[in-house]
């Protein structure tokens, strides 16, 4: 790998699904343990950033969802690994839940949190940009 190609940011998409008051979040397992984030992942070659995070969002929560707004574009660097992240994250309303689909590997859960409830667990987020996501 050149430093060129070290150096480039990896792509994500999460999305910001709130209802009554609760904010869709899945557990999933990291190298640091069970952390809380959104519904979140890579773009794939050829996606759309909206439709990836529509796409993450049903594989790691079996929510459909339609995303309504870009959030925010964010810029966060992992202090284990020193990867650079860029976020977009997406407004997206739930639209029906299929209950028996598998979920991504390492996911361990879907919930629904309130702000409250997410902001006490902040040492178990996946990164900063849980909260602030959430905030903006």
């Amino acid at each position: 790998m050149t430093e060129l190609s070290a150096a480039r940011p990896a792509v994500t998409v999460a999305t910001i699904v709130e209802r009554d008051g609760r904010f869709l979040l899945v557990e999933e397992e990291t190298r640091a343990g069970v952390r809380l984030n959104q519904p979140a992942g890579h773009l794939e070659t050829g996606e759309s950033l909206p439709a990836a995070a529509v796409r993450e969002t049903l594989e790691e929560t079996g929510w459909h969802v339609r995303a309504t707004a870009l959030v925010g574009i964010y810029r966060w660097e992992a202090p284990e690994t020193g990867t650079t992240f860029v976020r977009f994250s997406f407004a997206a309303d739930a639209e029906r839940h299929d209950a028996a689909r598998p979920l991504d590997r390492g996911i361990v859960r879907a919930l629904w949190l309130t702000y409250d409830e997410i902001a006490a667990t902040n040492a178990r987020h996946r990164s900063p940009l849980v909260l602030r996501c959430i905030d903006d």
